[in-house]
């Protein structure tokens, strides 16, 4: 019990609030009343034959069944109008397959999401951790999604079927007594099949809420937001780390720029010029 306790105090239930949470707990209560609407109906219907000879009439002749819709395997006695004799009848079809598969997709549906709920509020952080949770959550999520789609179509037709077989009109045409004139055959009481149409129902409706949790799971994984962005290098960084120094510009010897030459020539005739101008000067003094 401590240990229960320190779980509950620990748990993130904030995240039932959010669609995520919010969704899968919707979907937890519609498998329960998906797979026991189905998985628990019981049925029947009640027909009377009436002979020419009253004595050997039955007014109420009781027909049941039920989950999984064996209806090969259920029977009832008729009377034949002869003698007090009796006829044993059985019903048509075996529709336990669309049934018991939708049922069946009901119940893992319910286990799934316990777990998914029970991760989402304890361990959600580890959900999370390296994309694993909900790659594998949406996954999951899309085929159930897919089998909820199946199995709602399979059962709806199924209960189509059971409707057609277990209606007291197409059955009395099977007991012999009622294809004869003298005899009257009817039907007394329809059997209830609001708890199988409710069942079918909730089949689509968790097909509509498993389908629309697929973007809200989508939305925990790395695609959603795309790839991280690649980290670029500085522009020189390559250069710098390629060559491991920075290398001298070639032109950089050349300090100071543009130096004239001033050779030894130039100043010695500049010089003679200078003196044979001076000696002009002083003679005509």
């Amino acid at each position: 019990l401590p240990i229960v306790l320190q779980l509950v105090a620990q748990g993130q239930f904030r995240v039932l609030k959010l669609p995520l949470g919010f969704i899968k707990v919707l979907q937890w209560f519609f498998a329960i009343f998906a797979f026991s609407t189905c998985g628990s109906y019981s049925g029947v219907f009640r027909m009377s034959v009436e002979c020419k000879n009253r004595t050997e009439s039955d007014l109420s002749i009781e027909v049941e069944f039920e989950y999984p819709f064996r209806l090969h395997q259920e029977y009832f006695d008729a009377p034949t109008c002869k003698e007090s004799n009796k006829e044993r009848i059985f019903l048509f079809g075996d529709h336990s397959s669309s049934a018991e598969f939708f049922v069946t997709i009901g119940v893992f549906a319910f286990l799934y999401t316990t777990a998914a709920l029970c991760i989402y509020v304890f361990f959600f952080e580890k959900y999370k951790e390296k994309n694993k949770g909900p790659l594998i959550d949406l996954v999951v999520t899309g085929v159930f999604a897919f089998m909820w789609l199946v199995s709602s179509a399979a059962w709806a037709k199924g209960l189509s079927d059971v409707k057609k077989a277990t209606d007291p009109d197409a059955v009395i045409t099977m007991i012999g007594a009622c294809k004869e004139e003298e005899n009257h055959c009817r039907e007394v009481h329809d059997p209830v099949m609001s708890g199988l149409n409710t069942s079918v129902a909730f089949g689509f409706i968790n097909l509509v809420l498993w389908a629309g949790n697929l973007w809200f799971v989508f939305k925990e994984t790395s695609f959603f937001g795309g790839a991280p962005p690649l980290q670029e290098k500085p522009a020189g960084a390559d250069a710098y780390g390629e060559k491991g120094a920075y290398e001298q510009d070639p032109y950089a010897s050349n300090q100071g720029g543009y130096q004239p030459n001033y050779s030894q020539e130039g100043y010695d005739q500049g010089g003679d010029k200078g003196r044979d101008y001076l000696i002009s000067r002083c003679s005509l003094v």
